[in-house]
C-alpha cells in the first residue's frame, strides 16, 4: 500500500497510508491530512490513487506551491518511489509499496528492545487535572489547532517534542519551544496554551 511519511527537521510528524481514491492535504479541517501552519493553503494539494499503487499528485492552486524533488508541481504529476515532496517546512517521502499498517492509523512501531521505558503525560491543570495520557505511538500530537499544536516523537534515543503550529509558543519547563525538536526528560513540564502536562518515564 502506498504511503507518505512527513517530517519536520528530520522528526517524523505524520505517517499516512494511501487507501482512498483521493487524499487531500491542507490547513483547513476536513482535509485527510491537516497541517496547522499558515504556509500551507486551506486546500493545498491532493494525492490520487489509481489502480493498486500508482499515485498522482495535484496542486490545488496553493499560495506557496508544492514541490517534488525541488521542482514546483505545475500539473498533475505521477509520483515515483522515494520522491520527496516539499510543502513549507514539511518534507514528505512517498513510498510506493509497504506492508499494511500494523496498528490503527498507520503509526510506526519500534522493536521491543529499542526503548524499554514507558512514557506518559500527567495533566496538571484545568478540568482534566490528574488525567494520565500514555505515549504509545511513534508520533503523538497534542494541542488545539490554530492556537498551539506540538508533536511528541518516539525515537530510538528518546522522546522529542516539536512545535508544529499555532501562534502561541509552547513552553518546556517555562522556556519557549523554538523551531528545533527538544528531547524530553522525566518530569519535564510541557505548557500548551495554558494547559500544563508533566512528562513521565517509567520502567
Amino acid at each position: 500500500m502506498p504511503q507518505l511519511i512527513a517530517t519536520v527537521k528530520g522528526v517524523e510528524v505524520k505517517h499516512v497510508y494511501l487507501h482512498k481514491d483521493r487524499t487531500t492535504l491542507g490547513r483547513k479541517p476536513g482535509n485527510d491530512i491537516m497541517f496547522d501552519t499558515m504556509v500551507v493553503s486551506g486546500q493545498h494539494c491532493a494525492f490520487d490513487l489509481v489502480g493498486v499503487a500508482d499515485v498522482f499528485l495535484e496542486d490545488l492552486g496553493s499560495t506557496n506551491g508544492t514541490y517534488v524533488n525541488d521542482r514546483m508541481v505545475k500539473e498533475r504529476t505521477k509520483l515515483a518511489d522515494g520522491d520527496v515532496i516539499a510543502i513549507g517546512p514539511y518534507r514528505i517521502r512517498y513510498l510506493q509499496a509497504s506492508e499494511a499498517p500494523s496498528t490503527f492509523g498507520g503509526t510506526l512501531s519500534f522493536p521491543a528492545d529499542a526503548m524499554p521505558l514507558h512514557a506518559s503525560f500527567e495533566v496538571l491543570s484545568g478540568g482534566s487535572a490528574g488525567l494520565e495520557m500514555p505515549v504509545l505511538k511513534a508520533v503523538t500530537t497534542f494541542g488545539k489547532p490554530g492556537v498551539s499544536v506540538v508533536s511528541v516523537a518516539h525515537r530510538r534515543n528518546g522522546f522529542f517534542v516539536t512545535h508544529l503550529g499555532g501562534a502561541t509558543a509552547p513552553l518546556v519547563n517555562g522556556t519557549p519551544l523554538g523551531s528545533d525538536p527538544v528531547m524530553l526528560s522525566d518530569r519535564d513540564v510541557l505548557d500548551i496554551a495554558g494547559t500544563q502536562m508533566r512528562f513521565q518515564l517509567r520502567e
